[in-house]
C-alpha cells in the first residue's frame, strides 16, 4: 500500500473508533498512563492539525530526518515528567467531550488526506524544526496513529489498527534497532514490545542480545 492510501486507512479506523465511543467509555484507561481516550483523542487531534500545517510548509532540500531517524528523539516520558499529561488533560476537558473532539478528528485527518495527496512524496516540508520529505512524513504519522491506536483500544470492545499500519509499525522499529525483531512476534507484539508498552521477557533478552539494551526503541 502507497503512502497515501495508507494514511488514509489508518486514519479512517482511528477515527471510527473515537466515532463509536460513549461518554462512559472515553474514560476507561487506556495505554498512556495517565490519560483517558478523551485525552488520548485531543492528543491525536493536536498530531492531525500539525501534519496538515506541515503539508502546507514547504522547505527547501535536502531532508534532515527520515521516516526511522524521526523518532530517535522520542522516549517514554521519565518519573515526574507530567507536564504534557496535566496540559492535555486540562485542554480536552474544555472540547465538550468525546463526541465533539472525534468530530474534529474525522474532519481533520480527512483533510490532512487531501492535502498530502495535493504533494509529491519527494518533495521536503517542515515539522517541528525538521525537514523530511512528504512520504516520510506520511510514515511517522501512520506509526503515531497505529501505536496510539493501540493505546486507545487497550481496555475497549475495538478493533485494534489493520496490518498494513502495524507493519509500517514494525518496519519503522527494525529501522530503529538495525536488525530484525524475533519472527515469533506478531506486529502487534512488536508494536507493544518496541514501544515500551510491554515488557521483554527473559528469552525475548537471549534472542535479542545486546540490542536488548536498547529498547524501548521509541515511546
Amino acid at each position: 500500500m502507497t503512502a497515501v492510501p495508507l494514511l488514509c486507512t489508518t486514519y479512517g479506523e482511528l477515527a471510527g473508533v473515537l466515532g463509536s465511543l460513549s461518554a462512559e467509555e472515553s474514560f476507561q484507561p487506556t495505554g498512556c498512563a495517565g490519560w483517558g481516550p478523551v485525552d488520548l483523542g485531543f492528543h491525536l487531534l493536536g498530531d492531525a492539525r500539525r501534519a496538515l500545517v506541515a503539508l502546507c510548509t514547504p522547505a527547501p532540500g535536502p531532508a534532515d530526518t527520515d521516516a526511522v531517524s524521526y523518532w530517535t528523539g522520542w522516549q517514554p516520558p521519565g518519573a515526574g515528567d507530567d507536564e504534557e499529561l496535566w496540559s492535555t488533560r486540562i485542554a480536552a476537558s474544555t472540547q465538550g467531550g468525546i463526541a465533539a473532539i472525534a468530530a474534529q478528528y474525522a474532519e481533520t485527518s480527512a483533510a490532512v488526506v487531501v492535502a498530502a495527496g495535493r504533494v509529491r512524496t519527494a518533495d521536503t516540508v517542515r515539522t517541528q524544526d525538521r525537514v523530511l520529505r512528504v512520504g516520510d512524513l506520511l510514515s511517522t504519522l501512520v506509526v503515531e496513529a497505529a501505536v496510539h491506536h493501540l493505546d486507545l483500544v487497550r481496555e475497549l470492545d475495538r478493533p485494534g489498527p489493520s496490518a498494513e499500519p502495524l507493519a509500517e509499525v514494525r518496519r519503522v522499529l527494525e529501522g530503529l534497532l538495525g536488525g530484525s525483531l524475533p519472527d515469533r512476534w506478531d506486529d502487534v507484539t512488536a508494536a507493544l514490545r518496541g514501544t515500551g508498552r510491554e515488557r521483554l521477557t527473559a528469552s525475548d533478552r537471549l534472542e535479542l542480545g545486546p540490542g536488548a539494551s536498547r529498547f524501548p526503541l521509541f515511546g
